[in-house]
């Protein structure tokens, strides 16, 4: 299927909840579809599926216009944050539903593989109200999955799990996604999962499309401030500095520099860095800020040093589990080749270079 959105956009009321923009996921991939809650992510999911009718705009699938079309002449499969179930029918029979309504027969081995991939093989035989919360969302998208729709729209689906099961179905879904045939629309509000899934990011803030293409570039070279700060987890650290012909230094602290340069005009910029590419050691880095802990935040097999400096508070990503005590004295090291600098309209400018391997 090959879903284009040609300026839809959707108010309610006197309230924009979409602004009008241009979306064409890439057919048989999956697109992310990123950014904080009320960014507008169900909005248009909900747009795309045929639930709701866009303000302005034109939905079209394979060329034909479906705008008015409503979602039961559609076929698409679709899972919520809030899952839905047929509470009168068992685990197995909820995920052939969608088989058995195409007059399959022989469904009996696709529905125990979707199972046994999404943990819930054991549950086959019960009622969805004998599982756990997090065990009938499983069973949502088990029946999702098993409909093998050619577009797949998934708002959030993982978000009432806990942690460890999180992280394998996210990895176990990027490969069911890759061996099917649909398109696969798919929300979150977290960075870290749009780059384990891969394929194809569309960055959403305040109703608007901010950026869209593949996952990595989108990562590697924001399209400006706003995309860096819904693309990163922890937040982008933001400095003020002014760049001349020679360098781009500090505002507060003119002795760190970072090189000039014809893509950087004269003039108040900012610059970028990423919490992991900021070090408590001197790793050969260039530049080096002064500061203060004011927080040690252990995150699983990092920690985040929140530290209070002459350029405002930043945030550094360390390897393993560190104590600090509030007040030590610490330095923040990091290398003018990982730095982004974004214009005075907030674009970027320039992003990092590669990491030499």
């Amino acid at each position: 299927m090959q879903l284009k959105l040609v300026r839809v956009g959707k108010k309610v009321g006197a309230e924009t909840w979409l602004h009008p923009l241009d979306l064409a996921p890439r057919e048989s991939a999956v697109t992310v579809l990123l950014g904080v809650t009320r960014a507008g992510k169900t909005s248009l999911m909900r747009l795309m599926a045929g639930l709701d009718a866009p303000t302005s705009g034109q939905v079209m699938v394979d060329d034909v216009d479906v705008t008015g079309l409503p979602v039961r002449r559609r076929n698409v499969a679709m899972v919520y944050q809030q899952f839905i179930n047929y509470p009168s029918m068992t685990v197995a029979a909820n995920i052939a539903s969608p088989l058995r309504l195409r007059g399959e027969t022989d469904f009996m081995p696709r529905v125990r593989e979707i199972a046994r991939t999404l943990h819930i093989d054991e549950f086959l035989d019960r009622l969805p109200s004998e599982l756990s919360g997090g065990q009938q969302q499983r069973v949502a998208l088990a029946r999702a999955l098993a409909k093998d729709a050619p577009l797949m729209l998934l708002d959030e689906p993982l978000v009432n799990l806990d942690y460890k099961l999180r992280e394998e179905l996210r990895e176990e879904l990027g490969v069911l996604f890759e061996q099917g045939r649909s398109t696969v629309v798919y929300a979150t509000t977290e960075p870290g999962e749009a780059l384990l899934l891969g394929g194809y990011t569309a960055v959403l803030d305040q109703g608007e499309l901010l950026q869209y293409g593949p996952t990595l570039d989108v990562f590697q070279r924001p399209a400006s401030i706003r995309v860096a700060r819904a693309f990163s987890d922890p937040p982008m650290n933001f400095l003020a500095a002014r760049a001349g012909r020679e360098a781009v230094s500090l505002q507060t602290l003119a002795d760190v520099r970072l090189p000039g340069g014809q893509d950087v005009p004269d003039g108040e910029v900012t610059i970028g860095l990423r919490a992991a590419d900021l070090s408590l050691r001197d790793q050969g880095g260039d530049c080096r800020i002064p500061g203060r802990v004011q927080l040690a935040e252990i995150s699983g097999s990092a920690t985040y040093v929140h530290a209070d400096t002459p350029v405002g508070n930043l945030v550094a990503q360390v390897p393993g589990v560190q104590h600090h005590d509030l007040g030590d004295a610490v330095t923040l090291h990091f290398s003018s080749r990982r730095a982004y600098v974004f214009g005075p309209d907030e674009s970027l400018l320039r992003a990092p270079q590669a990491r030499e391997s």
